[in-house]
């Protein structure tokens, strides 16, 4: 690393700390300057420090200090504050003890003997955990020279282990060089793994720590646990072993954050003088995070107090123990039960690559499991949770009673369940709160038809409450939907597959009713409320999904799940499974969850809203007629208004727009099903409670001070290096407006643009305007002759076709046809905009780069649909190609060339570059 200049912040920190009093002899500053140049870790922070220094003693504002350990300490806070650094510190020292550096010695075999006993403490625990304590971290020489004593009293017994618990609270000291022997101990010999870097700024040099491919001992390899114990003691060595394991995720840290030392730190004199300065002169880099663990220091994967870290060592290591036994039994469950058998496989294969390094306690297990599954599933049934924090209860087995074949008993049930009335309006009303199973399913029916529907049969619509339907079993609910749907033909309502029993049952319409189906000539409305369950839900659900029927209330309890909860035989996590497919008629499947009315409201509410509803509903087809009426009068494609027409009744009749409430809904499921039925987008249906102005007034002409203002506003001009023009407008102006201001816009945009060898014209921001001036700018881009054929517009309004062509008079000079044009767009160039884009785009006469426009109309009717608050916007032009005759899509510009939106600009001048490089050369 280099010498690099830091900020004159930190002298400026150093002085402003001074008392005003106060005076120091300009030497000591520098040699601190000197000092911190040669030797900090960090020379990046130092920028600009000598001139500051310079600066701050030809001020004249060094002023006395009497109190010399005062200014050590004043200098220190200056230091520290400006470098952030706490590690850097000045002191005074009087009576000075000489820096002398430890001089390496040769150790007998008596003193590594006591080395090792006094650094190294070893036990076997229980369940043969293995204890290793190390109090300092020996360098790899001295380790070298230890040889056996070393391995056979340390390294190879703790190797029989089978998970270890290692201790460094105490570890205050020891050698970097030491790191690599005990990394590679709980590693592999292959690949060799890079574990750090080390710089030191006072020779400048950068060394890398590496794995050892070979050790004198057995390794303890990197599949067995280790929980790495840590103090606010920790520091040096120690911590660069737990940043290092802890990063390569091969232990778990548990205690208190280290104490964050350093790498080296050394005490200078500061040149003849008492004070001295303590300098990091070396610092770590890790290769996986870029950073260190200095200063900070190591911070624990489980943060308990370094007393108790043993304690939640040993618990952390029962519960690693059992996580290969909870994930077995989870994997068995699923594979036994879960109802997408063939999701089984990906789920458990994600499940069992999940980095369970940082759990500390069942709970956390349970969440980690959970995430994991619910991000790969997709499915909020699959659920693992820790039971003890788990209020939600178990779903238990569909809460229903099968009814024997007896007569008697079937008529009690009948006339005990369900209750039948006709209310006002000749409204019919059905509550049941159950529906029970039988074998009997004739006679139940038989019975069902004399005490429900025979009674309810003239009615005009029929309320069902399911507002207190809390059981049920879902074999019965055939009973009652092949009353509301015209069954002439057998119909699958729904079908269940239950994987344990490992059967599919498809749920089909009876093939014969006692009486006449209610079918879908009457209005069907179902209350519903947060009690409503188990089949209660199922048949709120089919009624949405058969079209059958009027969701209104409040949302379903939503605990019908179809699952089944298994508890992991001892601890308290459970897995909840759903081992039943409910999937409807339309192929989808439910994964539970409370059934969402189509009309919002309190269950007390819910009768109320009903007749309000229902009063909605008797103008409903009504109004669906006049949407299609008005297609067919104005839509400027007659035979794709006759199809939409029908489309939109047939909906009607089939029950489609069932769950349509009111006049929003209504809006938005006509503009739904216009869209996807015409396959244009531009045609809407809106609400809006006051008659929407006309978006074609004709545009009042602008007087010369507003001119000045359109011109600076909507207009931007420039000449770009290589003299291509540049203009971009944001609004199409009316013909008459472009006519009446025509000279202005000759001097002040079009003379500063027309003699360039290329023109961008840039319509990202265009969303569009009048259509009527887009020939008048197309001319100046052909020749006077022979005049160019633009395109026709098709009016349905007046079934008439205009051919429109470039103008053979105007006012200003031609660009020309022959010099380059692009067109920059985006998804918001719209409706005239667009037309100028697609007409020199179809025409070959322009390069269009950008995003697709946004396929806008230019021209639309806004139509009151009968006297409602609800109006169709009706496009009634179509465009017609002067190359193929056929109508121009209604998706909008495709760019010659796509890129985003903020890199056309230059995408357009690098293009043009290439192209007049390649004439020059052609030339």
């Amino acid at each position: 690393m280099t010498n690099q200049r830091t900020s004159p912040l930190l002298w400026i920190l150093l002085v402003s700390a001074l008392p005003v009093t106060s005076s120091f002899q300009p030497a000591l500053i520098l040699e601190i300057a000197k000092i911190l140049m040669e030797n900090y870790c960090l020379p990046e922070k130092l920028f600009g420090m000598q001139e500051a220094i310079q600066q701050v003693i030809t001020s004249g504002e060094i002023l006395q200090i009497s109190d010399k350990k005062t200014l050590a300490s004043l200098l220190t806070a200056g230091v520290q504050g400006a470098l952030s650094d706490p590690r850097l510190t000045v002191s005074y020292e009087a009576n000075p003890v000489p820096v002398v550096p430890p001089v390496p010695q040769s150790l007998s075999k008596d003193q590594l003997r006591r080395l090792v006993r006094n650094s190294f403490k070893v036990d076997i625990l229980e369940n043969n955990t293995g204890y290793l304590r190390i109090d300092q971290i020996i360098d790899q020489e001295t380790v070298a020279k230890a040889g056996s004593q070393m391995w056979d009293n340390v390294w190879n017994k703790v190797a029989q282990t089978s998970s270890l618990i290692f201790d460094l609270r105490y570890s205050t000291g020891g050698e970097l060089s030491g790191v690599p022997v005990i990394i590679s101990y709980f590693s592999e010999p292959e690949p060799p793994i890079h574990i750090d870097t080390i710089y030191d700024r006072p020779s400048n040099t950068t060394k890398e720590l590496w794995t050892m491919s070979s050790i004198p001992g057995k390794r303890y390899g990197k599949k067995k646990d280790i929980i790495i114990l840590t103090s606010r003691r920790t520091t040096g060595a120690a911590e660069a072993v737990a940043y290092t394991l802890k990063q390569l995720k091969r232990a778990i840290i548990v205690g208190e954050r280290s104490a964050g030392g350093s790498v080296k730190v050394q005490k200078i004199r500061i040149a003849q003088s008492d004070f001295y300065i303590t300098v990091p002169v070396a610092r770590s880099i890790n290769p996986i995070t870029g950073q260190s663990w200095e200063v900070s220091g190591v911070s624990p994967t489980i943060n308990v107090m370094a007393k108790e870290a043993v304690s939640k060592a040993k618990s952390l290591l029962t519960l690693r123990y059992a996580i290969p036994k909870v994930m077995q039994i989870i994997s068995d469950i699923m594979r036994d039960t879960y109802a997408f058998s063939d999701r089984v496989s990906t789920l458990l294969q994600h499940l069992q690559s999940t980095d369970l390094l940082s759990v500390g306690s069942e709970k956390d297990l349970a969440v980690r499991l959970n995430q994991n599954l619910q991000t790969v599933s997709e499915d909020p049934r699959l659920i693992i949770r820790y039971m003890q924090d788990d209020d939600s209860g178990v779903e238990q087995d569909h809460e229903f009673y099968t009814i024997p074949d007896n007569t008697e008993l079937l008529k009690g049930y009948v006339n005990r369940v369900f209750t039948v009335e006709v209310l006002p309006s000749n409204t019919g009303y059905l509550r049941f709160d159950e529906l029970a199973e039988t074998s009997a399913v004739p006679e139940l029916e038989n019975l069902m038809a004399q005490k429900i529907w025979e009674p309810l049969k003239d009615t005009d619509n029929l309320i069902i409450d399911l507002r207190y339907n809390t059981r049920g079993s879902s074999n019965s609910l055939t009973l009652i939907l092949s009353y509301l749907r015209d069954c002439s033909q057998k119909r699958n309502f729904f079908t269940i597959n239950d994987r344990i029993k490992n059967t599919t049952t498809e749920h089909k319409s009876l093939s014969k009713t006692t009486r006449p189906v209610y079918n879908s000539k009457h209005g069907v409305y179902v209350l519903t409320s947060y009690h409503t369950a188990s089949t209660g839900e199922e048949l709120a659900y089919l009624i949405q999904s058969l079209s059958c029927g009027t969701v209104v209330g409040e949302i379903t309890s939503g605990n019908l799940m179809h699952s089944k909860t298994f508890e992991i035989q001892g601890t308290d996590i459970a897995i909840t499974v759903p081992f039943i497919n409910f999937i409807d008629n339309n192929g989808e499947y439910w994964l539970g969850g409370g059934v969402v009315p189509d009309a919002i409201v309190l269950a007390e509410e819910a009768l109320d809203r009903v007749y309000e509803v229902m009063e909605f509903h008797k103008g409903l087809g009504t109004l669906i007629a006049g949407v299609g009426e008005l297609l067919e009068q104005h839509y400027a494609i007659e035979e794709v208004a006759i199809n939409v027409s029908q489309v939109l009744l047939t909906k009607w009749r089939e029950g489609l727009y069932r769950p349509v409430v009111d006049f929003e809904s209504l809006a938005s499921q006509l503009t739904m099903d216009l869209q996807e039925s015409s396959g244009d987008h531009r045609i809407h249906v809106f609400h809006c409670d006051v008659e929407p102005e006309s978006p074609h007034d004709i545009p009042k002409m602008p007087s010369p001070e507003e001119f000045g203002y359109i011109a600076e506003s909507l207009f931007k001009t420039e000449v770009l290096p290589g003299n291509i023009g540049y203009l971009r407008f944001d609004m199409m102006l009316d013909i008459e407006v472009v006519k009446g201001v025509g000279p202005q816009l000759l001097n002040s945009v079009w003379k500063k643009i027309v003699t360039t060898e290329a023109l961008i014209i840039d319509m990202r921001y265009n969303t569009g305007g009048y259509s009527t001036a887009v020939p008048l700018f197309c001319t100046y881009f052909f020749e006077a002759e022979p005049p160019q054929h633009l395109y026709t517009i098709y009016d349905r309004t007046t079934n008439t076709l205009t051919k429109v062509m470039t103008f053979s008079h105007f006012r200003g000079q031609r660009y020309g046809s022959s010099k380059d044009l692009f067109i920059l767009t985006s998804h918001m160039t719209g409706s005239a905009a667009e037309l100028f884009a697609r007409t020199m785009s179809d025409l070959n006469r322009a390069t269009v780069i950008g995003e697709p426009t946004t396929g806008g109309s230019l021209s639309s009717g806004t139509y009151q649909i009968r006297d409602t608050v609800l109006y169709a916007s009706i496009p009634n032009q179509i465009i017609l190609s002067p190359t193929t005759g056929k109508v121009w899509s209604f998706l909008g510009v495709e760019p010659h060339v796509s890129t985003q939106v903020t890199k056309a600009l230059s995408v357009a001048q690098v293009i043009i570059a290439a192209r007049l490089k390649k004439r020059e050369q052609e030339q």
